[in-house]
């Protein structure tokens, strides 16, 4: 049998207290108290961070954790719903203002960095129809990019801002339908791509250009479909364990966070987060907060989650995720 001190090159030492900087994999016996603990990875973990300035819910977000974006959305100025175009930055623990969007939206999808964000479609008030327009975000300015072709929201979107996606959303023109349309960005144009195979929306998005996945949504009832896009074709991944609508997604096509939302009309809000490997959803460590409608960036190891809504509240909270997280734990045998 292979002993801990040939697979370390250590011992187990016995020691009065519990070392200040233990490594990982490290294990110890404490024998103040009796006990066999080690260093290990206890998995996910949400923890509170910085607070958005303003309060919103279906706002959109790109970039990652220590560099986020936040834009568009709906507010409750004197408890009264307005569309807004307030943008924010996220440094890793504060909220800062940023340059207003173009166009005053909310339900709208984003995809790009802190310093060259999307922002995509959506709602605009005060006919309170589906717009298609698109913008492009410097760090400090938006500016007019090109029209998506099919004018929707509570769509979702991947990728850069010179190689992106937008996929599945509502149309709520003459005959109201769910999309299945993608569409591919190259900077200044979009053009058409592979449709989904399951027509939803207020979905999820994660990835980039050439592959991408889609999660989640609401076909009629709500969704844990999956599926991937490489390029031109979407095909089926492995379903959520949670299916829901409304929620945020983050990562890459192996490598994927969802979290949030909403069970379904009239349901509850989930606090629910699930990790994608490139085939199968496993559900992590939920989120303080259950909430829908908000922005999430980041990537699967560094996830971010600001605003949105509970039940009764409209949202600044924000939450970061951080995994693997090590903790000193008891070991114990069976």
């Amino acid at each position: 049998m292979t002993t801990f001190k040939e697979i370390r090159g250590t011992a187990i030492q016995s020691v009065s207290s519990d070392p200040s900087n233990p490594e990982e994999g490290q294990i110890w016996y404490n024998n103040t108290i009796g006990v066999l603990k080690g260093y290990k990875s206890i998995g996910g973990v949400w923890a509170s961070g910085g607070n958005l300035g303003t309060a919103r819910g279906n706002v959109s977000g790109a970039g990652i954790q220590t560099a986020g974006l936040a834009f568009g959305g709906n507010i409750f100025p004197g408890g009264s719903p307005a569309v807004t175009n307030v943008t924010e930055e996220y440094d890793g623990s504060t909220w800062s203002p940023g340059g207003n969007l173009g166009t005053s939206r909310q339900l709208l999808a984003g995809a790009g960095t802190q310093t060259a964000g999307l922002a995509v479609a959506g709602f605009t008030p005060p006919t309170n129809l589906q717009t298609n327009v698109t913008e492009e975000y410097d760090g400090s300015t938006w500016s007019p990019g090109g029209n998506l072709g099919t004018a929707r929201y509570v769509l979702a979107a991947a990728g850069t801002q010179t190689a992106a996606l937008a996929f599945g959303g509502f149309d709520g023109g003459p005959t109201p339908a769910n999309q299945s349309a993608t569409e591919e960005y190259n900077g200044s144009t979009w053009g058409p791509g592979g449709s989904l195979s399951t027509a939803r929306r207020d979905l999820a998005g994660a990835g980039t250009q050439t592959a991408g996945l889609a999660f989640g949504g609401q076909i009629t009832a709500v969704s844990n479909v999956t599926e991937e896009y490489d390029g031109s074709t979407w095909t089926a991944g492995g379903n959520m364990g949670t299916a829901r609508r409304g929620l945020a997604g983050c990562g890459i096509q192996t490598a994927a966070l969802a979290f949030g939302g909403n069970l379904g009309p009239g349901q509850p809000m989930t606090a629910a987060t699930e990790e994608y490997d490139g085939s199968t959803w496993t559900a992590s460590t939920s989120m303080t907060t259950a909430r829908r409608n908000f922005a999430g960036c980041g990537t699967q190891t560094a996830g971010l989650g600001a605003g949105g809504y509970t039940a009764t509240a409209v949202l600044t909270n924000t939450e970061e995720y951080t995994d693997p997280t090590f903790a000193v734990q008891k070991i114990t045998t069976s």
